[in-house]
Order: structure tokens, then C-alpha cells, then sequence
């Protein structure tokens, strides 16, 4: 993530406010999740049509192929994209897609979308911006460039605030990446770290053109309201829309929230007419045809054993489905159910942790540690942020045995040498059950800067195919199978110690890391 702010002190961050659930789970299976779907599009899909990849490397060769297959439409929403030459591949790819694409047709059907973040993607002389210039001045008909603008750094702030810190305010954090109809959630940025060694998640939704539809509309909408790359390196807002730094903030935050939300609630829409027109054809059919065997009729599609809810998360523009979401489905995990949750940065907000901590589910939840931290080993302040999770670790560690919950809440650190550790996300195990029947996955870290300052999208998937929970029982495996469990004797290591400089300072300004 970013740096320190050092001025964080003196600013007022935002009070969280917290959301009632929206509803109780219904008692059923993997159908008890189906109250999701009054707060998002609800997609049902065949199982056959997931797959979770668990390497970077594998992640990579995968936006690769999907690039240079792809038709239609090349849609990529991240962070930042990077500068070596792992990254410049990717870019060498979209051009040759895009110049094969125009050798075929004389004008190209295909269109690529890229949405990146404006601080991040601006850092440095050689940026985001300078690798993607040459595709927009090479086809400027069928690539646009956008980069969000967080609304919350402005005036004062902006002047004063210097690259890097900047970046702490607030950020475009989704990842998305959609080639035609498939689609892959992930945590992982465009960067040669996220393609080599540094541990993230990823699942592929293939031939998907629902969710793929929903995820281009989002990210369409996000970059309408974000500043436009030009082909000489300047940026300037779509015609007619209030700017994000410099027009009136509430007028932008109002826009940004129409535009988002008309794309969330014209998809549920759409989904509950495909999802009555569906269940009335397969009514018909069973009463037309009552002594054959239920197979799908000629042209329809199987009955869906997989669910994949979109969850929303952009605090400054009022949106927060995924933290409502979120916070409901660890209120309502039964006595006995398990949830592992993982983030590469620990810093829970506190209505997740009075959730945990209150709650009757048991938590395995794993987090960095100090040595596969991405910013272990930085220069100047940064290089003390591994400390500052650190000693949030130990508070929390601490809380947990103050209320006797050892046996109910343990803490795992992944640790696995030459390597670093940003996996995200949680699996959710019911009660009885050796395998997973949901899972989040996406860009949300569960803490304050997630639900309060940066975008964020993941998707929850729910299945009742014991080969997919295999899968995704597997992925969590993988991960867990690299880790060790926190006790007392853990933060009595050395490379434990946190100077007394960091413990004043990190309850200041952790809600901006």
C-alpha cells in the first residue's frame, strides 16, 4: 500500500458510521445467502465455469493468453500498472491484439478499458501514464485511459501533501480484469511483484457475459467520473462533469453515487426478470414434459449450483454494500461454523473486530508476517510500517486473551522466504461442514481505509458443487499450510520488538494505512 502520512494527526478522518444488517440468514444450505440479492444483482452460473488459480506466475501467463484471444472488449481495472518489463509485455500484448484487430476488419471492433488510480499511477517520471501513452496515441479510437481522482484531496491538502503520502487520502483499489466474457477477481495489482512472488488470490468466471457486462458498466462508471488520459500526458475531465478536486465535492460525490448505483440496480433488475423468465420456462417445461428426466431444454443453460454476488464498497460517495454484507455474515456464523479470513495488511476496522470478538463462529485468520510484509525492508518512514502491524497484531492478540477466546479465535502469520503476502478475503465453513460453501474475494482488506476512504469491489461465491468447495478448500489450504500460529512467545521475538516512537504514533494515523 502507501506510505505514512505524517500530517495524519491533523486531520479529522471521517466517523464510521455503522449500518444495521440488513437481514437474518434463512436456516438452508448454500440458499440461506440468498439475501444478498436485495442489495445486489444476483448471477447464477454452473460451477463448471470457475476456476481459482493459486500463483502469481499462473495469474500472469492467464492475462496474457486472455489478451491476446480476446474480441470485443479488454476491460482492466487496478491500482496502478508498473514499469519493468513484465508489465511492458502486457502492454506489448494489448498492441498487437489491437493492431490485429484493425488488419482484420479495417476498423476495429475491439475496445480496451483501463481504469487506474491517479495518484499511484502518476508517481515517479516513468508511471502508469507513460507506459500506456503510446496505445492512445497509436489508437486513440479504442482505448481509453481513465484515472480516479479520490474527491477527499483538495484545496490545502493537495498543495501541501507530497507525492507518495498523497496517495494515503484515498484510493481507486479495485481489480478487475475482464477480456469478452471472462472475467478474473483478484487483489493482485499490474505489477512485476504480483506476477513473481508476492501471494495474492485470484478466480477466473469464464464465459460469464452477465457478470462481465455488470463489471464494464462499473468500471465505465467509475471512469466518467475520473479524469481522462490524453495522448500528450494531460488529463481533463469528460464534458460536462463537475471535477473531482477542483468543482463542488457533494455535487461530484452525488454524480459518482447516481452513476455507480444506476449500474448495481438497472443489473438486479435485470437479473430478477432473467431470473422469473427462467423459472417460469422451467415450470412450463416440467408440466409439459412430467415422465421425462429434468434435463435443460435445447438452447437453456443448466440450473445454476453457483452464486456470484457483486459487493460494492465506495464509503465517499455513500456507498458501503460491502461492508453491510460483510458485517451480516460474521453476525449471523453459527456456533461451530468456521470462517478463515486473510488480509496482508491486519488493521480491522473495529466494528470487525468487536464482530469476531463477540460473536460465536470460530476465526482462523491470517495475516503477514513482519518479513513478507510489503513493505519490509523500505527506506525512511516506511520502512517502520511492518512494526506498526506488529504491535496492532499484539493489541489485538491481547484483546482476544483478555476475553478468554484462544480456543475460539487464533491468529496465523504467513511467513515463506523471498516472498510477500497480500492475500485477501475469507472462506466461510458451516457448521458440520469439511468444505467451504462461500467465499469473498476482491480487493477489501477489512480495514479502515477499505470501508472508509479507498473503492473497492470483490464478489461473494456461493456453491453448493463440492468440486468448486474442493477447489476453494484447497486455495485456503495452500495458503494456511504456509503459516504459524501467534501465542504470547510470538511477540517476544527480536524482529518483535516495536520502538516506543511507532506505538505513539500508529493509533494516529492508522485509519490511513
Amino acid at each position: 500500500r502507501s506510505s505514512w502520512l505524517l500530517l495524519a494527526p491533523l486531520l479529522s478522518p471521517p466517523v464510521p458510521v455503522v449500518t444495521a444488517p440488513p437481514c437474518s440468514l434463512c436456516p438452508e444450505g448454500a440458499h440461506r445467502f440468498q439475501w444478498i440479492r436485495n442489495l445486489v444483482p444476483e448471477f447464477g452460473i454452473s460451477s463448471s465455469h470457475v476456476k481459482v488459480l493459486s500463483s502469481p506466475t499462473e495469474f500472469y501467463e492467464l492475462l496474457k493468453v486472455q489478451i491476446k484471444t480476446a474480441k470485443q472488449r479488454v476491460v482492466m481495472a487496478s491500482l496502478y500498472l508498473g514499469t519493468g518489463l513484465l508489465e511492458q509485455e502486457l502492454v506489448d500484448c494489448l498492441e498487437e491484439t489491437l493492431e490485429k484487430s484493425l488488419q482484420a476488419k479495417g476498423s476495429s471492433d475491439l475496445r480496451v478499458s483501463i481504469l487506474l488510480d491517479y495518484t499511484r499511477g502518476s508517481r515517479g517520471r516513468k508511471n502508469s501514464r507513460t507506459m500506456l501513452i503510446p496505445l492512445l496515441q497509436r489508437f486513440p479510437e479504442q482505448v481509453r485511459v481513465s484515472l480516479f481522482h479520490t474527491p477527499n484531496l483538495r484545496g490545502l491538502l493537495k498543495l501541501l501533501i507530497p507525492e507518495r503520502f498523497n496517495e494515503t487520502i484515498g484510493l481507486q483499489h479495485i481489480k478487475v480484469y475482464l477480456f469478452d466474457d471472462n472475467v478474473i477477481l483478484s487483489g493482485a495489482n499490474l505489477s512485476d511483484l504480483y506476477f513473481t512472488n508476492r501471494q495474492d488470490r485470484y478466480v477466473l468466471l469464464q464465459d460469464s457475459p452477465e457478470i462481465a457486462d455488470f463489471f464494464t458498466e462499473l468500471v465505465d462508471a467509475i471512469g466518467d467520473v475520473s479524469l481522462q488520459l490524453q495522448q500528450d500526458d494531460t488529463v481533463q475531465m469528460m464534458e460536462g462533469m463537475v471535477h473531482p478536486y477542483q468543482g463542488d465535492k457533494v455535487a461530484y460525490c452525488e454524480i459518482a453515487n447516481r452513476r455507480v448505483m444506476e449500474v448495481i440496480n438497472s443489473a438486479r433488475t435485470r437479473q430478477e426478470l432473467l431470473h422469473a423468465k427462467t423459472f417460469h420456462s422451467s415450470q412450463q417445461g416440467s408440466t409439459l414434459l412430467p415422465q421425462q428426466d429434468a434435463q435443460p431444454a435445447e438452447g437453456l443453460k443448466p440450473e445454476p449450483d453457483t452464486w456470484i454476488y457483486p459487493l460494492i464498497q465506495m464509503k465517499p460517495f455513500g456507498i458501503q454494500i460491502d461492508e453491510m454484507v460483510t458485517e451480516t455474515l460474521l453476525t449471523e456464523a453459527e456456533r461451530d461454523a468456521r470462517i478463515y479470513l486473510t488480509t496482508g495488511y491486519f488493521n480491522l476496522t473495529q466494528a470487525y473486530m468487536d464482530l469476531i470478538l463477540g460473536t460465536r463462529a470460530e476465526y482462523r485468520i491470517l495475516l503477514a508476517s513482519p518479513e513478507v510484509n510489503g513493505f519490509f525492508g523500505a527506506k525512511g518512514v516506511a520502512g517502520a510500517i511492518p512494526a506498526a502491524y506488529v504491535y496492532i497484531e499484539h493489541q489485538f492478540y491481547s484483546e482476544v486473551c483478555c476475553l478468554h477466546q484462544q480456543e475460539r479465535v487464533w491468529l496465523q502469520e504467513y511467513s515463506r522466504a523471498g516472498w510477500t503476502f497480500h492475500a485477501k478475503g475469507l472462506w466461510l465453513y458451516l457448521a458440520g461442514s469439511d468444505l467451504p460453501c462461500l467465499t469473498l474475494i476482491g480487493s477489501p482488506n477489512f480495514g479502515y481505509r477499505s470501508v472508509h476512504r479507498d473503492l473497492e469491489a470483490q464478489v461473494a461465491i456461493v456453491t453448493e458443487n463440492k468440486a468448486l468447495q474442493q477447489q476453494l478448500h484447497q486455495e485456503q489450504e495452500q495458503l494456511y499450510l504456509c503459516s504459524g500460529v501467534v501465542s504470547s512467545s510470538t511477540f517476544e521475538q527480536p524482529n518483535r520488538y516495536v520502538k516506543l516512537w511507532v506505538k505513539l504514533v500508529t493509533p494516529l494515523i492508522k485509519n490511513f494505512f
